[in-house]
């Protein structure tokens, strides 16, 4: 994912991982995980949140999510209130039941810091006084929940930029419990419900600069483990539960590094990223977010949807513990020859919203499929752009594919869905609607 105004750091992500979009960005080579309305309003307890007070999903798998619960788990970046001018006062908070917030970063001791200190906490807005203690998007979605208290919020950790010292993090029983206490008292500090871990990736497959180890599999759900003592032991205190998730890879290499049981056992849900299966790193075009795969896709095996939530299903994960991560954004190829350009070899990342290769939805909307001829893939159940006159090819996910991915979800008994990200909407909340 990333930063808008924008260290690219935190300012796009991966395959499996938002593309800042999820936090990394730019062209990677990756397997998929590896490589980041009016209609169907969420009300609270109804059919897409808990009841005020209460939060979704418990984590004793004996003990499902009440029926009709559905999860709507909306990304906000702190870089979008830079170019994006997208604040946590824009969030359609009524339809949606938890927000991440991208990103808190770890100090070099392993510890929870401010990852924008102006954003998170220093910028003023309106009705903001200069002696407050707490501003900045931190202090709005404080008061965002006051007006929506059926609002659960959750600091997420580390995205693809901010990765590289959970290794060091998770490596002892010292280093997991300073990283434990030190992240459990940033979110409470901060007015946070929960935690939402997203190392990208542990062994391998995020930014080569990352400290990594083969004992990162073991060591990672050690340091969940103790996350999950030390947020039990606040809520025991506070009276309340204190969340706990991921953003979890849904690429097959990448996957086999993860205890997924074990995970399932541990944590609140898990935000299954599927989407960045194709982009501007591969060699042919090729879907961001397909179902499943078909006939000439020059994906490998497992680069699909589909391939992503049975893998975490045959690992032991209970399906109402899978969030399914959903793409509010498209990928763009340059130089993409042929009748419709799908499959085919391509120049590079083409134009995108704010970084090459990157577009969000309401840039779709607006100025390509206005001018460009729409194909869709009954396999894949997506469609796609191609301009046979420049090349330009865009896949992207729009509301006739989120409904699909949405009632996929449903019938599998999964959690919800997760979105990366909310400023990429348009005015009108088109996707959000989809996946209610």
């Amino acid at each position: 994912m990333g930063l808008a105004a924008c260290v690219w750091v935190a300012c796009d992500p991966p395959v499996g991982g938002p593309p800042d979009d999820h936090d990394g960005g730019g062209a990677r080579v990756r397997d998929a995980s590896a490589a980041r309305t009016a209609d169907g309003g969420v009300a609270p307890g109804a059919d897409g949140g808990p009841a005020s007070g209460t939060d979704a999903g418990a984590r004793d798998a004996s003990a499902p999510p009440q029926p009709g619960a559905w999860r709507v788990v909306g990304y906000f970046t702190a870089w979008g209130v830079y170019g994006r001018d997208f604040h946590v006062d824009d969030l359609p908070a009524d339809r949606l039941t938890h927000v991440n917030y991208a990103f808190a970063n770890l100090s070099e001791a392993g510890e929870c810091v401010l990852g924008d200190p102006y954003a998170d906490t220093e910028r003023t807005y309106d009705g903001d006084r200069w002696d407050d203690p707490l501003r900045g998007s931190f202090r709005r979605l404080a008061l965002l929940k006051e007006r929506h208290p059926h609002l659960r919020t959750l600091i997420s950790i580390g995205g693809w930029t901010w990765s590289a010292r959970f290794s060091d993090a998770a490596l002892t029983d010292a280093s997991r419990r300073r990283f434990a206490e030190s992240c459990t008292e940033f979110m409470v500090r901060y007015g946070f419900d929960g935690i939402d871990v997203d190392w990208e990736y542990p062994v391998g497959g995020g930014l080569e600069t990352n400290v990594t180890r083969p004992e990162d599999r073991r060591n990672y759900t050690l340091l969940l483990e103790e996350v999950r003592r030390a947020l039990d032991a606040r809520g025991a205190a506070d009276g309340r539960h204190y969340l706990l998730t991921i953003a979890a890879p849904a690429g097959p290499t990448t996957l086999q590094n993860l205890e997924l049981a074990e995970l399932g056992r541990v944590l609140d849900w898990i935000n299954v990223m599927t989407y960045d299966f194709n982009g501007a790193w591969g060699t042919h075009t090729g879907f961001n977010a397909p179902m499943r795969r078909y006939p000439g896709d020059p994906s490998p095996e497992g680069f699909d949807v589909d391939s992503a939530v049975r893998a975490y299903l045959a690992g032991g994960v209970p399906p109402e513990r899978l969030v399914l991560g959903v793409p509010f954004y498209g990928r763009t190829f340059a130089g993409a020859a042929g009748a419709d350009g799908l499959g085919q070899p391509f120049r590079g990342p083409a134009d995108g919203t704010w970084e090459r290769g990157v577009v969000d939805w309401h840039d779709v909307r607006a100025n390509y499929l206005p001018r460009m001829t729409r194909h869709w893939h009954a396999q894949a159940r997506v469609p796609w752009l191609h301009d046979p006159s420049t090349g330009t090819f865009v896949s992207y996910d729009d509301a006739e594919s989120l409904r699909i991915k949405r009632d996929y979800a449903r019938e599998l008994g999964l959690g919800g869905v997760m979105i990366w990200e909310m400023s990429s909407d348009d005015r009108d909340g088109t996707l959000l609607a989809a996946v209610q």
